[in-house]
């Protein structure tokens, strides 16, 4: 059991945008959150252009796997972030729900990706201020 929070990130593909936000939690917070991202219908790879987007702002997510999403995910998040699918994942008592509205990057040129990618950031920092994190 820990008292950090957690938090999940859920997309259609878990191949971008969620990605992308996770990457940036990771990098911002460290180990201070739990991070989590899913989709709900995953695609088979990381889209490759949001790869090269965040690899220019120094964020590795080669390594990481679109996965389904499971209710076990969404129950063991204190914060559930949505982008385009809202109403497929689960509620649970006590959680935090947001539904970010973004573009899809899928299918997207390098310049459309860059500007989501830099939303996504402002984003996740500004969610990193209100998290009770301890370090």
């Amino acid at each position: 059991m820990t008292n950090r929070p957690s938090v999940l990130f859920v997309c259609v593909h878990n191949a971008g945008r969620s990605q992308m936000a996770a990457g940036f939690l990771r990098t911002l917070a460290g180990d201070a959150v739990e991070v989590r991202s899913a989709g709900s219908a995953p695609a088979d790879q990381i889209n490759p252009v949001a790869v090269q987007a965040m690899a220019e702002v120094g964020i590795d997510i080669t390594g990481q796997r679109p996965r389904i999403l499971t209710p076990e995910d969404s129950e063991a998040s204190s914060v559930v972030i949505t982008m385009g699918c809202g109403d497929v994942c689960p509620y649970f008592p006590g959680q935090r729900h947001e539904d970010w509205v973004l573009d899809d990057p899928a299918g997207q040129g390098l310049d459309a990706v860059r500007a989501i990618r830099d939303d996504i950031r402002n984003r996740v920092e500004k969610l990193i201020g209100e998290l009770p994190i301890t370090r």
